[in-house]
């Protein structure tokens, strides 16, 4: 699970830097072709990454459960924020609440599902 965490969260470092620089293959940029595209796009990839980042660190069944969960979806959710704040000072980027609030949305469900369903 730990090499799947770590291709996963350069994967979406990846996407985030072609993008900034407006390089983003026509592939990906077909995938937000259509309407909130884009936020589903979010919902979907940082869902997954606190999914899979949660799993990765999840202990057994204990009281830490909760406290790992919280703990990965409140660190993720800071990077979050920082990088669509970000997007404030690239001509290329839009910043967008509503592409924040789906990624946080994402965030949640997929926390949700690793606590639930891990380990």
């Amino acid at each position: 699970m730990k090499y799947l965490a770590v291709f996963f969260s350069l994967f979406i470092i990846t996407i985030i830097i072609l993008a900034d620089r407006s390089a983003l293959p026509p592939f990906v940029r077909a995938i937000y072709d259509f309407p909130y595209g884009d936020k589903v796009g979010h919902f979907i990839l940082f869902g997954l990454l606190n999914f899979i980042l949660t799993l990765t660190f999840l202990p057994p069944r204990d009281r830490a459960r909760g406290w790992v969960t919280l703990s990965v979806g409140l660190i993720l959710a800071v990077l979050i924020a920082a990088e669509e704040f970000s997007q404030k000072y690239f001509a290329s980027r839009t910043f967008d609440l509503v592409d924040l609030a789906a990624s946080y949305v994402g965030l949640m469900v997929g926390g949700w599902a690793a606590w639930k369903f891990g380990k």
